[in-house]
């Protein structure tokens, strides 16, 4: 997974407000494919460190006979000024980068055909997020 995106139109951006979090898009809060899903319950900011170390529990503890879909991508720079520098002269260098979440959104979908250690895998990748999330299951 890429940690930025490859061109933007801007170099620096406004910071991410609470506005923008509690916008409503709605095919960002339903599962497109998958059975078994992570959901956030609450709106936040996520790194990529994050969103990596979530992955990586995910693939250790399915393997890679499961499918996973990452519904959140990395896209908004954070900027910040170097520690002894004086106020004025512009805004800082891009530190790292964020992925908006919003209250509800989907962050992780899983395709699988059992689910006999699904409720363990996810609560053990929940645990490495900072936000509150669910778990979200498709019953057919």
């Amino acid at each position: 997974m890429k940690a930025y995106p490859k061109n933007l139109t801007f170099k620096k951006y406004h910071k991410v407000n609470d506005a923008f979090l509690n916008l409503v898009d709605q095919k960002q809060f339903f599962l497109l494919d998958g059975r078994f899903a992570i959901q956030a319950a609450e709106a936040g900011k996520l790194t990529f460190k994050q969103i990596e170390s979530c992955r990586r529990t995910l693939r250790r503890g399915f393997g890679k006979t499961v499918k996973l879909y990452i519904r959140l991508f990395t896209s908004r720079p954070v900027t910040s000024k170097p520690i002894a520098s004086r106020m004025g002269k512009g805004k800082g260098s891009i530190s790292h980068w964020i992925a908006p979440v919003r209250k509800g959104q989907i962050l992780f979908e899983i395709i699988c055909a059992s689910r006999y250690n699904v409720d363990l895998v996810l609560t053990k990748a929940a645990s490495k997020l900072p936000l509150k999330v669910n778990h979200v299951r498709i019953k057919y």
